[in-house]
């Protein structure tokens, strides 16, 4: 990210910042689950969940990074 991006993303209130990064990573995960799946011996819909949680680890790292801040 670069470093206009994170500022602006840091502007943002704190519920806007998760809405926001849920927007992006959530079909990414979604998406690279569902296309890789099939290469990994699994059902497509099974690695597309698996994306969806491998989508949530930098939301978490973010939520992390932020009660840190706050504390």
């Amino acid at each position: 990210m670069s470093t206009s991006s994170f500022r602006w993303l840091e502007s943002k209130p704190f519920g806007q910042q998760i809405l926001i990064l849920a927007l992006i990573f959530d079909p990414i995960g979604f998406i690279g689950g569902y296309l890789l799946a099939p290469s990994l011996g699994i059902e497509p819909i099974m690695g597309a969940v698996y994306g969806l949680v491998a989508a949530s680890i930098p939301m978490s790292m973010w939520i992390m990074r932020y009660s840190q801040q706050q504390a």
